[in-house]
C-alpha cells in the first residue's frame, strides 16, 4: 500500500513540477531533491526485486516519468540518470540477498521518496 502511495505522489510531483518549470535554463530549486529522489528511485528498483517485491520495472518507469516530465534531453538528463544508476548500483554492490537491513533501507527510502514527493507537490503548484 505505502508503494502504491508513493507511486501515486511521485505521479502528482511528476506533474506539479513539469507544470512550475520556469522558462529560464537556470536550475529549479527543487534540483538537489530531484536528484534525490532519483537516487532513491534508483535504490527502490534495485532492492524491492532483490527482496522479492516482484514489480518488475516499476521503479524504472517512474524514473523515466520523472526524465520525461523534467528533463527531456540534455546534461540535466544525463546529471538525474547518474543519480538512479548510484542508487541502483551503490545497494548492488552492497546486498547479494535480501537482509533485514535491505529491508530496512527499502521502508526508509520509501517514507524519503514519499516526502519528497510531497513538499516538492507542495512548494511548488498552484
Amino acid at each position: 500500500m505505502l508503494t502504491r502511495a508513493l507511486v501515486i505522489l511521485l505521479v502528482i510531483a511528476v506533474t506539479a513540477v513539469a507544470q512550475a518549470q520556469p522558462a529560464a535554463p537556470a536550475r529549479p530549486s527543487y534540483e538537489n531533491d530531484l536528484m534525490r529522489l532519483s537516487e532513491i528511485l534508483g535504490a527502490l528498483h534495485y532492492l524491492r526485486d532483490l527482496c522479492g517485491a516482484r514489480e518488475g520495472q516499476a521503479w524504472r518507469n517512474e524514473m523515466q516519468a520523472l526524465l520525461d516530465a523534467e528533463a527531456p534531453s540534455g546534461e540535466r538528463r544525463d546529471r538525474l540518470t547518474a543519480s538512479f544508476n548510484r542508487g541502483y548500483r551503490g545497494f548492488q554492490q552492497s546486498y547479494r540477498a535480501c537482509t533485514p537491513a535491505a529491508d530496512f533501507a527499502i521502508r526508509r527510502y520509501l517514507d524519503e521518496g514519499s516526502r519528497i514527493a510531497r513538499d516538492i507537490t507542495a512548494r511548488y503548484t498552484n
